[in-house]
C-alpha cells in the first residue's frame, strides 16, 4: 500500500486567495444557496445556483470558480478546467483560481502545467500556504523530491497548523529513507486533525519499515477506528501482523481487505502469501490466480505464484513465471538487467556463440546453479565467461566450461557477446523438472594452494563436523532462517565423540570463541577469506550441520554430506514442500525442518540424536 498525498481541493468558498469577495448582494445569496446545495448533495441544484451567479455578478470570476469545482466533483474535468481559465480571464490576479487549476491539472497527471499554475498563484500571493502544499505535491510526482520539501516547509512556514503539508513533508521524507523524521511529521498532523486516516496510515507505514511492527499495528487499528470500511488498511494491517508471524490473523485482515473491495489484486496476492505460510497451497494458488485475473501486470503475483509452483515440484509451471523476478515493476526486486548492448539469450542456438552469465541474489544461488555451465559448453558455446561476485571467483575457477571467471568490477570492461544470462534463468531454457535437474556431483573443486594452506590446521583423525548457525543478515527471511546464537546448539554441541568446526563468518563468528558447553569448537571463520577457504575447509570434514545459507550449496557442490536447518517460516522454495532431502544435492544432502516458528529446540533435539546415531555409525566402521 502507498502512501496518501494529501492537497486540499479547493481554495477557501468566498475568498479570493484569502482576500474579501465584491460580488453583487444576489450573487453572493446565489452562491451561499449554492454552497449549501452542495453540502446537501444536491449538486444539479447548486450548479444552477452557481450559472446564475455568473450572470449576475459584476466580476464572475468567483462563480467560474464554484462551477468548476463542481464540475471536477462531477468529474467533468475538461470543463472544470475551461471554467477556472475563464475565472482567471475574468479576474488575471485571482490566486485561487491558480490554485484550483494547479489541482486539476495535478489530478489529470498534467505536473508541469499544475507546477506553472501554482507558481503563479504564488506570484500573486506568496503567503498561500495551501498553495506550497499543493505544488509540493506536484514535484514530488515529478521526482523533486528536494524541491517538494522546500515546498512543504514554506506552507508550514506560512501555517504551522497546516496537517496536509505535515503529510506531504512526512512522505517525502520517508522516499528519502529519513523514516523518524518522516513518523514525526505524521505526529503533528495527527495532533492537529486526530482523525486524519492518512496520517495514522501512512505513520503505520514508516512504523513498520523501521521494524516497529507493534507502533505499526497501533497506528493502522487506530486508522481502522476512524475508517473502518477502508480496505487498504485492513491490507497493510495484515502484512504488520504476517511480520509478526501472526499467519491467522493476518488472513482474517486480508479477507476483511477483500469483502470490502473484492477486485484489489494486492490483497488477494498477500492472503495468497499467507495461506502458503498456513501450509495451504492450493488455496494460495487460487488467490495469486485471482491477483492476475485482475490485475495481469502485477509483477509480484506472477513471482508469487512462480515460487509456489517452484516449491511444489511443478517446475514445467514455475521457471516461465520466475522471470518475473526482475521484471520492472516488482517492487520487491533485487536483480536488476546488465547494462550491456548485447541480447539476453532465450534459448537460441548456442554452437559458436559466445555468452556472458551475469550474478544474480545471493552466494547460495550463484553456486546452486552454476552446475549449468558444463551444459552450455556442451551444447557448443564457443566462450562462455563467468562474472561472479569477488569471495566467488577463486572457487569458480574450478568450474569445468567456464573459459573465463571475472568479478563484477571487471564486467565493467566487458567485450561484446552475442548473449548474455542470469544463471536462475538456465533451468527454463533446459527444461528442467525434478526427473531432469543436473545431478553430477561434485562440479565444483577447491583450489590445490588452497587445500595445502590448510591442510595442517585441521585435525586429521576423528569425526569432523562444521557448524554455521546464521546466515547474512541482509538476507530478507533472516529473523527466521538464522538461528538466534550459538547457545541454541548446545545439545548438539554435548554429542561426544566429535571435533566440532566453526565455519561461521561475519554475522555471530565471535560466539564460537565462547561456545555454551565444555566441548571445544575450533574456530576457523575469522581466518576464512573467500569461498575458496571454506571449501578447502569442508573438504576436510566428515559432514556439515548448517542453516540455509551459501555453505549449504557449497557443501553440496563438492559432495559433501550436509545436514540443513530449515525455518518453518518463509521456507525457500529450492527445498520443495515437505522433503526431508533434496534432489539438486541427491545422497549428500539431509532437511531438518522446523516445526513451530521461532522455536528451534525440538528441530535441534532432532539433530542432536541424529548426530549421535551418526557418530554411532562411524565408530563401528
Amino acid at each position: 500500500m502507498g502512501l496518501f498525498d494529501r492537497i486540499r481541493a479547493t481554495a477557501p468558498s468566498g475568498t479570493n486567495g484569502g482576500k474579501p469577495d465584491t460580488s453583487g448582494q444576489n450573487a453572493t445569496r446565489l452562491i451561499e444557496e449554492g454552497h449549501a446545495f452542495e453540502a446537501q448533495g444536491r449538486l444539479d441544484e447548486a450548479m444552477q445556483c452557481y450559472l446564475e451567479a455568473i450572470t449576475l455578478a459584476p466580476n464572475p470570476a468567483r462563480g467560474h470558480l464554484n462551477r468548476g469545482n463542481m464540475l471536477l466533483l462531477q468529474g467533468d474535468l475538461t470543463n472544470a478546467l475551461d471554467a477556472f481559465k475563464t475565472a482567471i480571464k475574468h479576474k488575471p490576479d485571482y490566486a485561487g483560481a491558480y490554485y484550483n487549476l494547479g489541482n486539476a491539472l495535478l489530478g489529470n497527471k498534467q505536473l508541469d502545467e499544475a507546477v506553472a499554475s501554482y507558481r503563479h498563484a504564488l506570484e500573486i500571493q506568496p503567503d498561500y500556504a495551501e498553495v506550497h502544499c499543493s505544488l509540493g505535491v506536484a514535484l514530488k510526482e515529478l521526482g523533486e523530491i528536494d524541491g517538494a520539501i522546500a515546498s512543504f516547509q514554506r506552507a508550514l512556514q506560512f501555517d504551522p497548523n497546516l496537517a496536509e503539508a505535515h503529510i506531504n513533508l512526512g512522505n517525502a521524507l520517508k522516499e528519502l529513507g529519513q523514516l523518524d523524521m518522516a513518523v514525526e511529521s505524521y505526529r503533528k498532523a495527527i495532533e492537529i486533525k486526530p482523525n486524519l486516516v492518512e496520517a495514522h496510515t501512512n505513520m503505520g507505514i514508516a512504523l513498520q519499515e523501521l521494524g516497529l511492527v507493534d507502533g505499526a499495528l497501533a497506528s493502522y487499528r487506530q486508522a481502522l477506528e476512524i475508517r473502518p470500511d477502508y480496505a487498504e488498511i485492513h491490507n497493510s494491517l495484515g502484512l504488520a501482523l504476517e511480520d509478526l508471524g501472526k499467519f491467522k490473523s493476518a488472513e482474517t485482515s486480508f479477507r476483511r481487505a477483500l469483502e470490502i473491495k473484492p477486485n484489489y489484486a494486492e490483497a488477494h496476492n498477500n492472503l495468497g502469501l499467507v495461506l502458503q505460510d498456513l501450509g495451504q497451497p492450493e488455496s494460495a494458488e487460487t488467490c495469486f490466480r485471482r491477483a492476475l485475473e485482475i490485475k495481469p501486470d502485477l509483477a509480484e503475483a506472477n513471482y508469487n505464484l512462480s515460487v509456489m509452483f517452484l516449491k511444489l515440484g511443478r517446475y514445467a509451471e514455475g521457471w516461465p513465471k520466475y522471470e518475473a523476478r526482475y521484471h520492472p515493476n516488482f517492487k520487491g526486486r533485487n536483480v536488476f538487467l546488465p547494462d550491456v548492448t548485447f541480447p539476453q539469450w532465450r534459448g537460441e542456438p548456442l554452437t559458436g556463440k559466445s555468452l556472458v552469465i551475469f550474478p544474480e541474489q545471493g552466494f547460495g544461488d550463484e553456486i546452486q546453479f552454476a552446475r549449468y555451465i558444463p551444459l552450455l559448453k556442451a551444447q557448443g558455446a564457443s566462450r562462455i565467461t563467468l562474472v561472479c561476485k569477488p569471495p566467488l571467483r577463486a572457487l569458480f575457477e574450478t568450474l569445468p566450461g567456464a573459459d573465463r571467471v571475472i568479478t563484477q568490477a571487471e564486467a565493467a570492461s566487458l567485450p561484446v557477446h552475442d548473449y548474455w544470462t542470469f544463471p536462475m534463468s538456465l533451468p527454463l531454457h533446459f527444461a528442467t523438472t525434478i526427473e531432469t535437474i543436473p545431478t553430477g556431483l561434485p562440479y565444483l573443486g577447491v583450489p590445490p594452494e588452497r587445500l595445502k594452506q590448510w591442510h595442517n590446521r585441521i585435525p586429521a583423525k576423528g569425526l569432523k563436523v562444521g557448524l554455521v548457525w546464521k546466515g547474512n543478515a541482509l538476507h530478507s527471511n533472516d529473523v527466521n532462517r538464522s538461528l538466534p546464537g550459538i547457545s541454541i546448539l548446545a545439545p548438539l554441541l554435548s554429542v561426544p565423540g566429535v571435533i566440532f568446526i566453526s565455519l561461521q563468518k561475519g554475522q555471530g563468528e565471535e560466539e564460537a570463541t565462547a561456545p555454551p558447553t565444555e566441548q571445544p569448537i575450533m574456530h576457523m571463520g575469522s581466518d576464512i577469506q573467500d569461498f575458496a577457504d571454506t571449501a578447502a575447509i569442508v573438504a576436510q570434514l566428515d559432514l556439515v550441520i548448517c542453516v540455509d545459507t551459501a555453505i549449504a550449496h557449497m557443501a553440496g557442490a563438492l559432495k559433501k554430506p550436509c545436514w540443513v536447518l530449515l525455518p518453518a517460516s518463509g521456507t525457500d522454495w529450492r527445498w520443495l514442500h515437505k522433503r526431508f532431502d533434496s534432489p539438486w544435492y541427491p545422497d549428500v544432502m539431509r532437511l531438518f525442518r522446523q516445526k513451530k516458528t521461532s522455536d528451534w529446540s525440538a528441530t535441534i533435539s532432532d539433530v542432536a540424536k541424529n548426530l549421535k546415531s551418526w557418530v554411532d555409525e562411524h565408530a563401528h566402521n
